[in-house]
C-alpha cells in the first residue's frame, strides 16, 4: 500500500536571515515525525487559490504551529492585545484548507497554533494572552530548549486522544501564550494543564480531527509518536 499524502502547512518569513526575498519554513521534524509514521510529507505553501486542489490530491492534512497568533477579530473579539501579532495571508489559506478538510472529512491535526485555528473555525474562541487572563498560570511560553518538557497536561478520559496515548498525563513542551477559551457544540477538550488552560481538542463525529496545544513533532513521549502513527493510519483507511 502507497504512504498516504500528508499534507503539512508552511510558515511564511519577511525577507531576512535564509534570505532577502521572502521565504517559507518549517522545522524538519514535522516532516520527520509523518515519515516516521509511514506517511509521506507534502510540503503546502500558502496559495488560497490553490487549497482545494491540495485537498483533493491529500488523505491528510497537518496545521502546523507559528511564531504569531490567530487574529482576535475571526472569533469575534472587540479588543486586541498588544502581543497579538498575526500572519493574515497564512491564516487565511490555513481556514480554507480547515473548512475544506471538514467538508471531506479528511483526516485533520492541528499543532498549538493549528489546534487554536481549527478551534475558531470550529466557531470557539481563544485567550489572548494567558498572563493576563489565567490566575496562577503556568510558563506556557517556556525557556529554551524546547525540546524538552515544561510542564504535564492531564488527558480528559473517554477522549480519543486518551485511548491513543495510553495514559492518564503526559509531560510536554510549551510555546504558546494564546489558548483556546470556549469550545463550540461538537468539539471535546481532551487535555488540559494544571492552570486549567485547555491543551487539546477533537471531534468525536469526524474520522480523525483533533488538536494539540504542545509540539508532538519533537517526540517527547511515546504518545507523541503514538498520535502521529493515530493521524497517519487515519489518513491511510
Amino acid at each position: 500500500m502507497s504512504p498516504p499524502l500528508i499534507g503539512i502547512t508552511l510558515d511564511t518569513e519577511p525577507p531576512g536571515g535564509y534570505s532577502r526575498f521572502p521565504w517559507l519554513a518549517l522545522r524538519q521534524n514535522y516532516a520527520e515525525a509523518v515519515s516516521q509514521a509511514g506517511g509521506l510529507p507534502v510540503l503546502l505553501p500558502p496559495l488560497p487559490e490553490h487549497a482545494a486542489a491540495f485537498l483533493d490530491r491529500l488523505a491528510g492534512v497537518i496545521v502546523s504551529g507559528g511564531n504569531f497568533d490567530v487574529d482576535p477579530a475571526l472569533f469575534g473579539a472587540g479588543t486586541r492585545h498588544p502581543s497579538v501579532r498575526t500572519k493574515d495571508d497564512r491564516t487565511a489559506f490555513e481556514a480554507l484548507l480547515i473548512e475544506g478538510a471538514l467538508q471531506r472529512d479528511l483526516p485533520l491535526l492541528g499543532i498549538c497554533g493549528g489546534e487554536q485555528l481549527l478551534n475558531v473555525v470550529l466557531g470557539g474562541s481563544l485567550i489572548q494572552h494567558i498572563p493576563d487572563e489565567v490566575a496562577n498560570a503556568l510558563a506556557h511560553e517556556q525557556a529554551p530548549p524546547r525540546d524538552q518538557p515544561g510542564h504535564s497536561v492531564r488527558l480528559v478520559t473517554g477522549t480519543r486522544l486518551h485511548a491513543i496515548a495510553g495514559a492518564d498525563e503526559l509531560a510536554v513542551n510549551s510555546s504558546h501564550h494564546q489558548a483556546v477559551r470556549d469550545v463550540p457544540a461538537g468539539v471535546v477538550v481532551n487535555a488540559i494543564a494544571p492552570d486549567g488552560v485547555v491543551e487539546g481538542i477533537e471531534v468525536p463525529e469526524r474520522r480523525f480531527c483533533l488538536g494539540v496545544q504542545w509540539h508532538p513533532e519533537f517526540g517527547l513521549s511515546d504518545a507523541d509518536r503514538r498520535l502521529f502513527a493515530a493521524f497517519v493510519g487515519a489518513a491511510q483507511a
